[in-house]
């Protein structure tokens, strides 16, 4: 064997047993992660799950027309593609009533941190049965979060 093909052969070795040996690691945390994931212990349909809180959000009788508009702006680029401000379905859920049926914290925990709930929540893998699509991060900043959250209260007629 020439030091060519030596070398090629203790290079291949190296790259397959290091990606054999996380491979087990992997699938056993995967594993873990997902009876975690169905465990109803660790989930909590009012609040979601994520960092906010009814505290953390405090929000007012009144509507905060600043926040709305800012959030308004913000649905406009990372939301209306999917989602309408009625209850008409486009890709994702329209909008019309979901801060009269869902707790503000679970919206800010859901549209800031959606993977984890779509894997918990029963009445988001119902919907997600109905819209065949995941909704993807889309990575808002805490602000933008509050701000959409005030365009749909907006949205469902608070002043």
């Amino acid at each position: 064997m020439n030091k060519s093909t030596l070398f090629s052969t203790i290079v291949l070795s190296v790259f397959i047993s290091s990606c054999g040996g996380n491979s087990t690691k992997t699938t056993e945390t995967q594993a873990t992660d997902q009876t975690e994931a169905s465990s109803p212990d660790t989930y909590d349909p009012k609040r979601g799950q994520g960092k906010f809180t009814a505290e953390s959000i405090a929000l007012t009788d009144k509507l905060d027309d600043t926040k709305a508009k800012a959030g308004e702006s913000v649905a406009a680029v990372k939301c209306t593609s999917c989602h309408k401000t009625t209850d008409e379905k486009l890709v994702g859920p329209g909008w019309k009533g979901v801060t009269t049926r869902r707790a503000p914290e679970w919206i800010m925990n859901f549209i800031t941190n959606p993977d984890p709930m779509i894997d918990k929540d029963p009445e988001v893998q119902a919907l997600l049965e109905l819209c065949l699509v995941r909704m993807p991060n889309q990575n808002l900043a805490d602000e933008e979060a509050r701000n959409i959250l005030e365009y749909m209260r907006k949205n469902d007629g608070l002043k």
